[in-house]
């Protein structure tokens, strides 16, 4: 697979992850992006004795979007740093069932991770196991469509990085992602496989070694149901 790059120096590369492609190597043996960009790097640098590629933030296997990664050790503790110190801005667009009450909101819960079958849940704040997750959302637009309903199109600030937190907060809100077999009752019980609408578009961090702030997106592809918006006018 030849990846999508979006932006690349010696120190960092900006790729987009396609849907069901694991981030990172995992038990399934399927190839993921970290591996595909590390042959890309290989490949264009054939004097290297070895590649230095490293993950410093992940996507669900099911959500597609875009990443970047470190190239060298130095930008690896750079990016970690601005991850943990929350600089670094993560922005998703979502494709939710129904039409949220409040066009933008701010949603604060505790997730805790039930590690037997790879899901999460909101707990109450004094669970020890519990994690604050905070995101913000606004409504971009909603269209009626005859099958499911009202379907709106969400930007998402991503405030905290917890796992499955963008699914599990809108789940819980009463708005879950369009496609999602495990969050969304609807889709739960069907049979047939959909796509989760849920994608990484812009990422804004300042660069590791350079002066100023890398502010990259991209958008999803012309599929169901992301063709029923007019997405690049709508965030324009």
């Amino acid at each position: 697979m030849d990846p999508k790059i979006i932006f690349e120096d010696k120190n960092i590369i900006v790729a987009e992850k396609p849907p069901k492609v694991p981030c990172q190597d995992d038990k399934s043996m399927d190839e993921s992006l970290l591996s595909i960009l590390r042959e890309h790097i290989k490949k264009n640098n054939p004097q290297l004795k070895k590649v230095y590629l490293e993950i410093v933030h992940r996507l669900d296997r099911p959500v597609g979007g875009i990443m970047v990664f470190p190239k060298t050790r130095e930008s690896n503790q750079n990016l970690s740093r601005q991850i943990s110190g929350r600089s670094f801005r993560k922005d998703y667009l979502a494709i939710v069932c129904g039409n949220p009450a409040e066009e933008s909101n701010e949603l604060i819960d505790y997730l805790k991770k039930l590690k037997t079958t790879n899901m999460s849940k909101v707990t109450k704040e004094d669970d020890p196991n519990g994690k604050k997750a905070v995101l913000e959302y606004k409504v971009i637009d909603t269209m009626d469509t005859e099958e499911f309903g009202p379907l709106s199109l969400l930007h998402i600030k991503l405030k905290t990085g917890r796992h499955h937190q963008i699914r599990v907060q809108l789940s819980h809100a009463g708005f879950p992602l369009w496609g999602d077999t495990k969050y969304n009752k609807e889709f739960v019980k069907r049979k047939d496989w959909s796509q989760i609408a849920l994608w990484a578009y812009k990422l804004n961090f300042k660069h590791p070694v350079k002066k100023g702030f890398v502010n990259v997106s991209t958008l999803p592809g012309d599929v169901y149901p992301w063709n029923i918006f007019d997405i690049e006018k709508k965030l324009s």
